[in-house]
Formats: C-alpha cells, structure tokens, sequence
C-alpha cells in the first residue's frame, strides 16, 4: 500500500518523475549509495520525529546528522526520534522506505538545507526496495516542504 500511495502521488503530482525499484533492499543510507551508485549524501534520508505535540518529516542529505542544538532553536523544543510503530501508523511507509510523499496522514515536511549540496537526490519511494531521482527543490516544492538549517 505504501508504495501505491507513493505512486499515485507522484501519477496526480508530477507523472513526469519514474519510481526505481530494485530487487534489492535500498533501506540504509548505505545500501541505497551502492545500488544506485551515488555517494551517500545524495540519498536523502526522511527522518520522522515528534516535537511537542507536532510530528514532522525532516528530509536531509543521507550521510547528516541531526543537530539537536539547531533542531531546538529551530522548533523551540526537545525533539525525539518516533518508534517504528508510529513511523509506519503516521506516515503509512516502513522504516526504509519513508518518504515525505504519499503520506497517511498530513504531515508538516522540512528539507535541511545539506540536501542543497545536490543537484540530484534519491529519496525512498514508500519501500525498502524504492526510490526516485529529484532535485532537491522540486521535491521541496511537491511536497510544500519549509527549508532549515537542522543537521552538522
């Protein structure tokens, strides 16, 4: 079901854009680089927290890590990582295959400006196993995403 709703986001939102799926799982950072031979920032990695009582996508470069002191001053609270039952009962996508398109429910998407590196990034597609060549701006703007400074 996830990998539908991927799918018919994309068929409603920008036919133009073509779901990979390999044979292989693409759940990592790293196994995702390696099946699509690109280097592991340019997998963009959808992180899913809650702050206060908001949950929120936060989509960064795949080799970033999250900086708690930006992600405070950014959201004015502590944020926490969610456990992988409210990862696939909020957003409907697996652990490795989240994605900030295609969700259950509305979620509030941000992209962290590491993506910006890239002209090209590949976030899943609603599996472990899928993914889509973007450009950082055009998946901001699909997915109505704020931009922020949240990761080292």
């Amino acid at each position: 079901m996830s990998l539908q709703s991927v799918r018919q986001f994309f068929a409603e939102h920008a036919p133009d854009i073509e779901i990979i799926e390999l044979g292989q799982s693409t759940a990592t950072v790293a196994l995702a680089a390696a099946a699509h031979h690109v280097e592991p920032g340019q997998i963009a990695k959808t992180l899913s927290l809650k702050v206060k009582d908001q949950v929120i996508l936060i989509v960064a470069k795949g080799d970033a890590r999250l900086d708690n002191k930006k992600l405070k001053a950014t959201f004015g609270a502590k944020a926490r990582m969610l456990s992988s039952d409210e990862v696939v009962t909020l957003t409907g996508h697996p652990v490795g295959g989240v994605c900030p398109f295609g969700l259950e429910n509305p979620l509030a998407v941000y992209c962290d400006v590491s993506l910006q590196h890239y002209s090209e990034v590949l976030p899943a597609a609603g599996a472990t196993h899928s993914a889509v060549r973007i450009s950082p701006e055009r998946m901001a703007q699909l997915t109505e995403a704020t931009w922020v400074d949240v990761c080292l």
